[in-house]
This record gives structure tokens, C-alpha cells and sequence, in this order.
């Protein structure tokens, strides 16, 4: 099983969050991590602190975890990926998602209807750049080259380059096109317990694809801690989970709410939004159970951690982005060197 971290995110403009980044995945690339994952909110890009990471590790994988298909022209993210591929020297994984309707809407200005056939289309793209052919295509959210207009198809100026794209989804009729159309899932709100969640629709659209599962990598973020006190570390990972079921989305699109209660959680996830909403945030958070927690994390002693690592393995997740959690950056890495010990010995 691989392994990777995340870095950037909503906090991530500061230098100092830079600087820390930087130090945090170096040491993390010592601890053996497979991956690191930029995350694209509205802080830092997901390009930038990769390509300054390319320059000071050595082995990781550098992937966009994820990088917003409605940000970039569908040529740009494919010149972009090519650039990022011989940057890195062949360590570049696009991780490419759809976002929500408040930052496409509200910080790229971006229609967020047909999200969907804005990435597919996307994707023929990247493809159709990736084997140096002219950019042409007569989509419904990608027209190249414009019609009527003066300009002719193009091809990049980069070497035909194999880029992994690997997609963000969550909603059945997005996780079919996952399966049958990318190398690879990044996965949140997965729970072991009830893999077929978000099993089932990724093999669906596989197989209808010619496919199987086996042939997409499956990476799951989950987050990390070590502690003979449990309920302590559940009830921290609470503030963060209410946020995403009720904030992370509109009123009435929220695709982490809905992955939860596909889960089994479909309850408290209504309860937890409806509170959010009428502004009782610590009652929103109050609400959130702590089974919902312990469904998609690793917080506790080391036996129950290797008990759910053991569950990730045998339903088939073979990437695991770690997210430890500690009172500050030397406590996090002691997180993650242990979790790194216990997936070598439960996951190999």
C-alpha cells in the first residue's frame, strides 16, 4: 500500500505555511511517504507548492489533490499537467475535481451547471494533448478550435507524455465516470465498514467502460492518530466534520452530505446540516456521532488502528493519504512515522 500526505489548502497563502509545507514533506519523504497531494480551496494554487517541491524531494509523487476543472481553459490544464510531467521528471499524477457550486460560482465565476460533461470533455482533452494530437473537439462545454473565429487547431509543444489523471468524485453518476474513464479515484467520506458506497457505482461504470475495478488506483484520504484516550481525538475531528457535511457545498448541494448518508449516517448528516444552517454551530457539532468519526478515520491505540487498516486493505484501497494529527508539526511526523510502520506491517 502507498502513502501520501496532503499540503496546501484553504490556510496555505502564508509563507510560513510554505515554509512549514516544504520542511513536512521532506521529512515525510525520509519517513518513506509515497505521495504528496496539494489541495486547492482558496488559498495557494496546486501547481506552485508542487513545483517547488519538485526541486527539493527526490522520489515522492507529486498529484493535485484536487486541481479545480472549472479554474483553467481544458487546453490549459493539459499544458499545464505536460509541463508539470517534465518538471518532475515523470512524478506528476493531475488529480482534477469539479468543486461545489460556492467556489465555482463564487470565486471563479463559473456556471456550475453540466459539471460532469465539463470534466469528460475536459479529460478528452488532457488525453488528446497527452498522445500529441491537435486539440479538437466539438463538446458542449469545450469547443476547440472557437468557431467562426480566427484561430485553427493546435497541438502542444510538448512530447507525446502519458499524465495519470486521477478524479475527485463522490456522487454515483461521478464515480461511474471515474470508473470508467480514469486511472485513478481519490476518495473522501469512504468508510471501510460500508465499501460499496462508493464501490459499487466505480465498478458499474468500469465494467460498462470494458474495465474492472482492479484497473483504477484507489486512494483514500483518512486521517491519523494515536491515543489511548480515543473519544479525545474523535471529538477534535468533530468542528471539521460538521463543516464539511453543512459548508462545504449550498443549502441544498452538499456531496460530502450526501456520500455520508449513503454511508449509513443519513440522520445525523440531515441533523448536522439543519443545525449549521439555523446558525447553531455547536450544536451542529454536537450532533455529529462519533461512529460517523471513528467510520473514516484511524484514531486510537495501535491495535485498533492495524484492526482498520486491515479493513481499508481487504476492500481493495491500495493508497492511503494519511492526514496525522498532533499538537503541532514534530507531533505530526511522530504520527506519521508510526502509521507508516503499521501500514508496512498490516498492508505491506
Amino acid at each position: 500500500m502507498r502513502t501520501g500526505i496532503r499540503v496546501g489548502g484553504p490556510a496555505s497563502g502564508g509563507r510560513d505555511e510554505f515554509e512549514a509545507m516544504l520542511v513536512f514533506a521532506q521529512e515525510a519523504e525520509k519517513l518513506g511517504v509515497d505521495q504528496a497531494w496539494s489541495a486547492e480551496a482558496w488559498g495557494m494554487d496546486a501547481i506552485s507548492p508542487l513545483a517547488f517541491l519538485a526541486a527539493r524531494t527526490e522520489r515522492m509523487q507529486l498529484g493535485t489533490g484536487i486541481m479545480q476543472v472549472c479554474a483553467r481553459t481544458a487546453a490549459n490544464t493539459a499544458m499545464t499537467a505536460l509541463s508539470m510531467q517534465t518538471v518532475t521528471g515523470g512524478r506528476f499524477v493531475l488529480g482534477l475535481g469539479n468543486s461545489g457550486p460556492q467556489v465555482v460560482e463564487g470565486l471563479h465565476g463559473e456556471p456550475f451547471e453540466r459539471p460532469l460533461i465539463r470534466m469528460r470533455e475536459t479529460i478528452e482533452i488532457i488525453r488528446k494533448a497527452s498522445r500529441g494530437e491537435k486539440l479538437v473537439l466539438d463538446g458542449e462545454r469545450v469547443v476547440l478550435p472557437r468557431p467562426g473565429g480566427q484561430g485553427k487547431a493546435l497541438r502542444l509543444a510538448h512530447e507525446a507524455t502519458e499524465v495519470p489523471v486521477f478524479l475527485a468524485t463522490l456522487a454515483p453518476r461521478a464515480l461511474e465516470m471515474t470508473g470508467a474513464l480514469a486511472d485513478g479515484w481519490l476518495g473522501t467520506c469512504f468508510t471501510p465498514d460500508v465499501p460499496e458506497a462508493h464501490l459499487a457505482h466505480l465498478r458499474r461504470g468500469a465494467e460498462k467502460a470494458g474495465r474492472s475495478l482492479d484497473d483504477i488506483r484507489l486512494c483514500v484520504d483518512v486521517a491519523v492518530g494515536f491515543s489511548s484516550d480515543a473519544e479525545a481525538l474523535v471529538e477534535r475531528q468533530k468542528p471539521a466534520l460538521a463543516f464539511q457535511l453543512s459548508a462545504m457545498g449550498s443549502p441544498t448541494m452538499n456531496f460530502y452530505n450526501d456520500a455520508y448518508a449513503r454511508a449509513g449516517f443519513d440522520e445525523p448528516c440531515q441533523a448536522v446540516r439543519r443545525l449549521w444552517l439555523e446558525g447553531d454551530r455547536p450544536g451542529a457539532i454536537a450532533a455529529v456521532p462519533d461512529a460517523m468519526v471513528r467510520a473514516t478515520t484511524l484514531l486510537g491505540d495501535e491495535a485498533y488502528v492495524r484492526e482498520r487498516l486491515a479493513l481499508y486493505r481487504d476492500c481493495g484501497i491500495a493508497e492511503l493519504t494519511l492526514h496525522p494529527v498532533g499538537r503541532n508539526d514534530r507531533d505530526r511526523l511522530d504520527t506519521l512515522g508510526r502509521a507508516q510502520e503499521l501500514v508496512r506491517e498490516v498492508c505491506g
